[in-house]
């Protein structure tokens, strides 16, 4: 890793049934905070939409807050203070001012102090088309993208940020590589076609590609508007192995234990970032006719 002060830390993702009900998604999660670890310190990523999942977007935009400002945003602080833990609250809803139309989905990062250190805005929105029971995914409809690519660091090691559709997109993956993460982070809610189809697969090659940690929160079964997600909340070293992996049928936890020592190795014998050369070139694409 990058230089760090602590060489070792606890990687938990959650897996969790979100609904529409933020207090009883609270409660979910702390439920299962109760059962990390004792290992500090301590990295908790939450699955996408995590306070309010299965509603339609238009009780999100009732729900965002303001940046560092709202009952929901304080409530994480005091998890990630309570348990003294990084936190990374998934997804949540906010706005930049009171008249938007459209939230942000923002990962928040919050340290055991419980002080939001770190917001990056999804960038990829899922506008797809999926063979299952909801069918079309339009999230650009209530969604605004973000824009920046977004490093945390830390005692452990630099956090690289990114949320679920993001994973199709290995370029983001790579560009926060070269901003230095040597741990990125993936809340989730993939459904269950393309779960089953795509989500071990993209996990471990984002993780193999930058020689990182992954982290990768899940949603799980199905929710209160029908939309049935895919689970397995994992955590994957920068070789690919996958460390941990939760059972699908239920909330649970995702956790290992991070060492810089064998990140460090994996870099060194295989130096990707050093034969990296797309960077330095501009490539023309050209036409035989």
């Amino acid at each position: 890793m990058s230089n760090p002060t602590i060489p070792q830390v606890q990687l938990t993702a959650l897996q969790l049934t979100s609904s529409p009900d933020p207090h009883q998604n609270l409660q979910q999660i702390e439920q299962l905070l109760q059962q990390l670890p004792e290992h500090r310190p301590q990295l908790v990523v939450l699955p996408e939409a995590c306070l309010c999942f299965g509603a339609a977007d238009k009780r999100q935009r009732q729900l965002a807050e303001l940046p560092g400002q709202g009952p929901l945003q304080e409530a994480l602080a005091a998890l990630a203070k309570r348990y003294q833990i990084w936190l990374v609250a998934g997804t949540f809803p906010l706005i930049d001012h009171v008249d938007a139309v459209k939230f942000s989905a923002a990962s928040l990062v919050f340290n055991p102090q419980g002080e939001c250190v770190a917001r990056y805005n999804k960038i990829h929105l899922f506008d797809v088309t999926v063979a299952d029971g909801t069918k079309h995914y339009r999230e650009s409809a209530w969604t605004q993208p973000g824009t920046d690519i977004v490093t945390v660091t830390t005692e452990f090691g630099v956090l690289g940020m990114a949320v679920c559709y993001d994973v199709r997109f290995p370029e983001l993956f790579r560009a926060l590589r070269l901003a230095g993460a040597d741990i990125l982070l993936l809340p989730s809610a993939f459904t269950q076609v393309t779960g089953e189809a795509h989500w071990h697969t993209l996990t471990r090659a984002r993780a193999i590609e930058q020689q990182s940690y992954l982290v990768a929160a899940a949603q799980t079964g199905v929710h209160a508007n029908g939309r049935q997600t895919y689970g397995h909340a994992l955590i994957i070293d920068g070789w690919g192995r996958i460390l941990a992996d939760t059972d699908p049928d239920q909330p649970g936890i995702a956790t290992a234990l991070a060492d810089a020592s064998t990140l460090a190795s994996i870099r060194r014998d295989i130096p990707v970032i050093e034969h990296f050369h797309w960077s330095q070139k501009v490539f023309h694409a050209t036409t035989e006719r």
